[in-house]
């Protein structure tokens, strides 16, 4: 959201960021004269005479579930700003695959129909234009799902990825292997307790390597799994994820289920460090022939690969010289999505009540009747102030 924001001031917007979320510590910092941040609570009509009083051209929710909670107020407040999904990656699509995880299943049995699934394209219908993290959900959500391709925008992770250095660490000079990802996040959890399996076999093919694994907000039951002995170190929250990558010999990321693009996998290949990850974890940014490293889909391969790249100088140098080509083109798709989001931002603008009467399923869902999510937020607020 963040790279979002800054996108939008460098195009001359000003930028309103409204959140009825606790601050934290790991926050990105925006500054600049053209960012305003406002603190607004959940089901309370404060935040109608506020949105009343910025009047936005465009109004940006960040995951469906903030589509849930704030749509109706805005299109009753503001009925000619535009509505924009930030999906981030798709949330059900996510949570799909968890469940069939949990069942003993691969994710590509992932039952698509759910009512988790209903309520995320409801708010994509909803909205005027979605930004769909990558190919593979923007085709899902065309094919499967059958949303109208004029209201999906792919926008790649806007993550910040400078051209790898010349001078990278070669593989003499790394080692050991790392994982990174936010122990809150269901999938990364998962691949941490899928590393804990594997690296026994690892470990007992290379004695001197270590696993270090890094990540915010590390539980309890996290740190208990940390073991110098054995070489695998929860190391918790690094401050910077590029020195680490870039002094690493390989990235393990065993991801069983999760949606979108892995940063974690982007700042690998930023630092030409061959990586070790699934179908999953490779979604949306390379295909198999042109990873730099191996995509696998069961843990005897993971551990077999590891072993190879990390032992294998000629294999691991081979794998490093795919990350160039692969980071070039990501970054030209980041900046194509860009000039492609604004180009049709300034034409839907250009008539947005025709744009919207072209959108059947949007007015349908707009209808007072399926409204249910605003009149149960409008039943919470009137319940919160008959207790007060």
């Amino acid at each position: 959201m963040a790279a979002l924001i800054r996108h939008f001031i460098a195009n001359n917007y000003a930028v309103h960021f409204a959140s009825a979320a606790a601050t934290s510590e790991h926050a990105d910092s925006i500054e600049s004269a053209h960012y305003t941040t406002h603190p607004i609570t959940l089901n309370d009509s404060q935040f109608d005479l506020l949105v009343t009083q910025i009047n936005p051209a465009i109004v940006i929710f960040d995951r469906f579930m903030t589509e849930e909670q704030f749509s109706s107020r805005v299109r009753n407040q503001c009925p000619h700003a535009l509505l924009i999904l930030n999906t981030e990656d798709l949330h059900s699509l996510r949570y799909a695959r968890h469940e069939a995880v949990k069942q003993g299943k691969t994710a590509a049995e992932a039952c698509l129909n759910t009512t988790f699934s209903q309520r995320e394209i409801a708010a994509i219908l909803r909205c005027d234009i979605s930004l769909i993290i990558s190919r593979p959900e923007w085709e899902l959500l065309t094919e499967y799902y059958q949303v109208p391709a004029k209201q999906l925008v792919i926008s790649p992770l806007q993550q910040t990825l400078d051209t790898v250095s010349s001078t990278s660490a070669n593989y003499a000079a790394r080692s050991h292997f790392i994982s990174i990802g936010n122990f809150r996040h269901a999938p990364n959890w998962d691949a941490v307790l899928q590393l804990k399996q594997l690296w026994p076999a690892i470990r007992s093919a290379i004695p001197e390597a270590q696993l270090h694994i890094y990540g915010a907000y590390p539980p309890k039951k996290a740190t208990q799994l940390h073991n110098p002995k054995s070489g695998f170190l929860v190391k918790g929250w690094v401050d910077d994820v590029n020195e680490v990558m870039a002094s690493a010999r390989v990235c393990l990321a065993p991801l069983r289920f999760g949606a979108g693009i892995k940063g974690k996998l982007l700042t690998a290949i930023l630092h030409a460090t061959p990586s070790v990850t699934t179908a999953i974890g490779a979604e949306g940014i390379a295909k198999h022939n042109d990873w730099p490293g191996a995509i696998c889909e069961d843990t005897s391969s993971i551990v077999e690969q590891a072993i190879t790249l990390y032992t294998n100088q000629q294999r691991w140098e081979q794998a490093s010289e795919r990350a160039l080509p692969v980071l070039t083109q990501f970054k030209a798709l980041q900046t194509n999505a860009v000039t492609q989001l604004f180009a049709t931002i300034s034409h839907i603008q250009q008539d947005l009540p025709g744009y919207r009467r072209s959108l059947f399923l949007q007015s349908l869902l707009w209808h007072h009747s399926l409204r249910a999510s605003q009149f149960m937020s409008q039943w919470i607020e009137a319940k919160n102030n008959n207790q007060q």
